[in-house]
């Protein structure tokens, strides 16, 4: 009996004895046997700590609007894995990525793979029957080992570099920036979205001969009054409609997608490129949903750096007071990310995550973490949509509320809200 896209999801969690193990020599030989070869015309490959999904997001949008086919590789999924592969603007369909990872698991034998090792071999093999015109590849940790760096990029992206999955990368900003780097090739464009990327970037791209291409030296953005943004390089600027994406963070993520397709040589219209940067929508990015006159926002932020990303867009004027509901996993650096955002946030309500699997966190434990920091909360649930419901009980019309720490968290709270107030998605986001 042939197997669902639930069977394969089920059996893929169990093929490798550890859900991380970075290395490409098995996903490479595994590859081999496939007989992958490149997945389309163009490839650009997006590494970051965070802003990679906004990124790509803005890439698929402009490309598309410009007639391209494009493919786009993402991770991790809201509500259905289909959302990682999206082939000319749909997800894949369960047939497709059934039959996808029917044919990795017969080219693979008796190596083991991880479950994003899996994904992105099926998604390289749906990718180079699709007759794509760009593939975009968002790294799942890291870079140098990541298994989509089996893909030799025309152009690289790094959004940013900063604290985050330290165990697996590294415990400072050079350390992990050598990592992103990884996926940089030889006399090809590396993009960096940050105006002082890490020194060991730099060294990285000046070893292989890349072209580093640099937020604040080499291409500049900047507000431009009356809805609008300003985008400009040497000798060249547009005015542009500032995205839907609207966090100041995105500002950021919108310019670096447009000097990655630069990069790349396509001649793509400033008219093109606007409505891309209109029309680019991503889930749970400080999604927007009003419930009982409150204003709730949802966003996948995890890390510090993201925290601080929040803490700005926090900073603009709020009609009411402003509430957090809380939920991490157990591998994040919860007292930082709760410093990070603090002084916007005048009540805390804080949720566990036991539907994660072992990188679940329990809110008893997670209250424990910020008792000893000496952070107060008002209250909490056993998950997040238990501490939601709490939080919008105590909440008033003209309150805002944002729930965020992880994509778990957003999951629930999005599932909870669904059809309880007007909804944007994908709205305002990080």
């Amino acid at each position: 009996m042939s197997k669902t896209l639930s069977d394969w999801l089920a059996y893929i969690e169990c093929q490798h004895p550890a859900s991380i193990a970075m290395g490409l020599e098995r996903v490479r030989d595994v590859a081999a046997r496939l007989g992958l070869g490149r997945p389309a015309a163009h490839v650009v490959t997006v590494a970051g700590t965070n802003g990679k999904g906004s990124t790509v997001a803005f890439l698929e949008a402009i490309a598309r609007e410009a007639g391209l086919r494009v493919g786009a590789y993402t991770s991790p999924h809201l509500f259905a894995y289909n959302e990682r592969v999206r082939i000319d603007g749909h997800d894949a369909g369960d047939a497709a990525l059934a039959a996808a990872f029917g044919v990795v698991e017969q080219a693979r034998a008796d190596t083991p793979l991880t479950y994003f090792e899996f994904g992105t071999l099926a998604a390289l093999w749906l990718f180079e029957r699709a007759g794509l015109d760009l593939v975009l590849l968002e790294v799942g940790l890291g870079g140098r080992l990541d298994a989509t760096n089996l893909v030799d990029a025309d152009v690289a992206v790094i959004t940013t570099v900063d604290l985050d999955h330290q165990a697996w990368l590294g415990d400072d900003r050079e350390t992990i920036g050598a990592e992103k780097a990884g996926i940089a090739r030889a006399w090809k464009p590396l993009v960096l979205g940050e105006d002082d990327p890490p020194a060991s970037v730099l060294r990285h791209a000046y070893a292989l001969g890349a072209s580093a291409i640099r937020a604040g030296s080499d291409f500049f953005f900047e507000p431009a009054g009356d809805g609008r943004w300003r985008w400009r390089e040497l000798n060249d600027a547009m005015e542009l409609p500032l995205p839907a994406l609207a966090a100041p963070v995105q500002l950021r993520n919108a310019a670096t997608a447009i000097a990655a397709l630069r990069a790349l040589g396509l001649d793509i219209p400033e008219s093109t490129i606007a409505r891309g940067i209109a029309g680019a929508r991503l889930a749970g990015r400080l999604q927007h949903v009003v419930r009982g006159g409150v204003e709730v926002f949802v966003d996948v932020g995890h890390n510090p750096q993201a925290a601080r990303a929040l803490a700005a867009w926090l900073a603009l004027p709020a009609r009411g007071r402003t509430l957090a509901v809380y939920a991490p996993l157990a591998d994040k650096d919860v007292v930082g990310v709760v410093a990070a955002l603090g002084g916007p946030v005048n009540d805390w309500w804080i949720a566990g995550t036991p539907d994660a699997g072992a990188r679940g966190l329990m809110v008893g434990d997670l209250a424990g973490r910020l008792r000893e920091a000496d952070i107060q909360v008002t209250g909490r649930g056993e998950d997040t949509a238990a501490a939601l419901a709490a939080a919008l009980a105590s909440a008033s019309p003209g309150d805002r509320l944002l729930v965020f720490g992880s994509f778990h968290a957003a999951e629930c709270a999005l599932r909870a809200l669904q059809g309880a107030g007007s909804e944007a998605p994908g709205g305002p986001g990080v």
